[in-house]
């Protein structure tokens, strides 16, 4: 039987946001130990800094602030990528936050307002800085982390991340279907219940027993990993994981 061939990875330029904790950070790790030269971006120097330093790669991964909710500093960040490495073969839309008051008669309108800029707004800035490049040259892939909340709209997720994840996939589907004859593919990811820092804003605290249980960062990156080393003809326009235990309807 036939073997399906995998793209190498080595040297090709990959952007991540939300890269210094989490899903974006096991992410980075992956490719970076692929070959692939990664920048990681996020809000805080520290955590970034410090998985640059853990990671043993054949290319360091680089970091640099960015603020997906400012314009300013997405402009920033990838002109540092393009400028010091070169233009974006790989964009991960990893940024994203929740809040903890998630029902409507909780919310503050205020905060609607940021998780939807942070979540998609921030994704649809993200894209516009790379996707001329990538329409211009015929190559490019774009992966969108969403979440299960992007495909139903689950109580757990709260309204208004459903809102901005489903905003997620309208997003990444939409454009995928515009630029399908480009060379340029796009994926939207949508995770299941993930141990990482966004439990700190559920409104029941998350024991260790169910941290343990429910998906790591390691596991998506994976599936982004395969995602990555798909030959050009072949696209994944979504994929769903979640834990073994977790519902699905």
């Amino acid at each position: 039987m036939m073997r399906l061939a995998e793209m190498n990875l080595d040297g090709k330029v990959v952007a991540i946001t939300g890269g210094g904790t989490g899903i974006g950070a096991g992410i980075a790790r992956v490719l970076a130990e692929a070959g692939a030269k990664v920048t990681i971006g996020g809000r805080r120097s520290e955590p970034l800094d410090q998985l640059a330093a853990l990671v043993d790669a054949p290319h360091p991964i680089r970091t640099h602030t960015i603020d997906v909710a400012e314009n300013s500093t997405i402009e920033a960040f990838f002109r540092d990528v393009h400028d010091n490495v070169g233009p974006v073969d790989i964009l991960v839309n990893s940024a994203g936050i929740n809040i903890a008051k998630r029902t409507m008669a909780e919310m503050d309108p205020d905060e609607w307002d940021r998780v939807m800029r942070i979540n998609a707004t921030g994704a649809y800035r993200c894209m516009c800085e790379v996707l001329p490049a990538m329409r211009d040259r015929r190559d490019g892939l774009i992966i969108n982390i969403s979440s299960i909340a992007g495909k139903r709209a689950i109580s757990l997720g709260g309204i208004v991340y459903c809102a901005s994840k489903f905003a997620m996939t309208a997003l990444g589907t939409a454009v995928a279907n515009e630029v399908r004859h480009e060379g340029v593919r796009i994926t939207n990811v949508y995770p299941g219940e993930v141990n990482t820092p966004i439990l700190d804003r559920r409104p029941v605290p998350v024991s260790d027993e169910h941290r343990e249980s429910i998906l790591q960062p390691e596991d998506i990156a994976g599936v982004v990993l395969s995602i990555c080393q798909l030959p050009p003809r072949a696209c994944v326009p979504e994929i769903v994981i979640k834990p073994t235990t977790q519902e699905w309807v």
